[in-house]
């Protein structure tokens, strides 16, 4: 190979002296050698054509390669130009970072994708119109190889469900469901993962029929083993005194301890009952400063102050119910308020994105952090003659309605019941 720079200063001169060797033959009237001249001149345009297609055709070969994804090839200079061949060298250069870049793409798509497919959780990616994009090995497992997101996951996405119910032949799926959007080039993805919980939802109500059984074994057997005890007494003591007077008394006054343990195990299971029987909320649209001012209606005392951010807000609700909640837990705060100079209580809504929140707060005497996680348990009370199932009604209501209840309480400062539902 020989210079490009050589190539073209070569050229160069031989164009400008057959042009002007043409043009003298052709004063002179020398017509042969002017034909010799013009066809000179056509080889050497003709060469410096060869020249910048070896060129394209270099560049053309530089192309091909990268779309045929050859990106191993190396870029050789037409000519032995330093320019040319710095220029080759740094377009070998660019192939070869990008051949390492892809490689390292695809390993880390190699690792994600093997990493993805060894965990249990469903992930799959759905567009817009719930087509299948990607799946992981656990949701092809899960969902087999449809080409579209089962009608039970898309309308528990559209209602903002948490969890997911699938019907797949005779097995029932209770699928934890989570939901992210994500940009595409320009389009929205959704990125779904899915969670079997059905084993673990069957573990929890075991647990908590368990847990419920041990209550009402400890309650009835509180309740059984003294009646037992006595009656047997009382029993030992008619036999072996039938006519005393004392006898017939201590009999009398046995006979009322049976009774009154008897009523209270008969008022334990009626409050069982309760919290097994509480009927589905029948919701209607209810104007939220109405419901407050029928409940300041009746808690008109002045340290409770009632809060709505606008008169025009409703909710759709089970009033009867909700009343029943409110009611409980503005009851509990003035009972926590009963040793204060000052008491003050406050119920304020608020709107935040798809959630209608309230907030009953006091400035009560408050609650441990012991007490504070089993104020919802059935039977759990702090108080003297309380039943234990005041807050766990409110609860199971609230859950009724799609809403959640949690509490935040300091000892000595008071309490904070917040209640989320969805928006409608």
């Amino acid at each position: 190979m020989k210079t490009y720079g050589y190539y073209l200063i070569l050229h160069i001169l031989g164009l400008a002296g057959l042009i002007a060797a043409g043009v003298l033959a052709m004063l002179h009237g020398l017509w042969f050698c002017t034909i010799i001249c013009g066809l000179l001149l056509v080889g050497i345009c003709y060469s410096l054509y060869r020249i910048q297609i070896r060129q394209t055709e270099t560049m053309y070969r530089l192309v091909e390669c990268m779309k045929q994804n050859d990106l191993g090839q190396r870029v050789c200079a037409p000519f032995a130009d330093p320019q040319m061949q710095k220029l080759a060298e740094e377009l070998s250069q660019a192939l070869k970072n990008l051949r390492t870049r892809i490689v390292d793409e695809e390993v880390k798509h190699q690792y994600y994708e093997m990493l993805l497919n060894k965990v249990d959780t469903a992930v799959l990616v759905t567009d817009r119109s719930n087509r299948m994009e990607w799946m992981n090995k656990a949701a092809r497992e899960l969902l087999g190889h449809c080409p579209h997101l089962p009608e039970e996951i898309s309308t528990a996405i559209q209602e903002n469900q948490q969890v997911a119910h699938l019907q797949k032949g005779n097995a029932t799926f209770d699928l934890s469901l989570s939901v992210t959007h994500i940009q595409l080039q320009g389009r929205t993805c959704r990125l779904i993962s899915l969670k079997n919980i059905h084993g673990a939802l069957e573990y929890k109500e075991m647990e908590a029929w368990q847990k419920l059984i041990r209550v009402l074994t400890h309650e009835i057997m509180n309740s059984i083993t003294p009646i037992i005890s006595l009656a047997d007494t009382l029993n030992e003591r008619s036999q072996e005194h039938p006519d005393d007077a004392r006898t017939h008394t201590y009999i009398q006054q046995g006979l009322q301890v049976i009774y009154r343990r008897g009523k209270g195990l008969l008022e334990f299971v009626e409050n069982y009952r309760k919290l097994t029987r509480i009927s589905a909320p029948m919701k209607t649209e209810i104007p939220l400063e109405q419901f407050l001012s029928d409940l300041q209606r009746l808690y008109p005392e002045l340290e409770v102050q009632y809060k709505c951010p606008s008169s025009q807000l409703t909710w759709y609700a089970d009033r009867t119910q909700m009343e029943q909640v409110f009611i409980n837990l503005l009851k509990n705060a003035r009972e926590a308020c009963a040793h204060r100079s000052h008491p003050d209580i406050r119920i304020q809504v608020e709107t935040h994105a798809q959630e209608l929140i309230f907030e009953i707060s006091d400035n009560g005497e408050g609650m441990l952090p012991e007490v504070t996680e089993r104020i919802f348990v059935p039977f759990f009370t702090t108080k003297n003659n309380g039943s234990g199932i005041g807050l766990t009604l409110c609860k199971q209501i609230i859950s009724l309605h799609g809403g959640q209840i949690s509490v935040q309480s300091t000892a000595g400062k008071g309490s904070c019941f917040r209640l989320s539902f969805p928006a409608v």
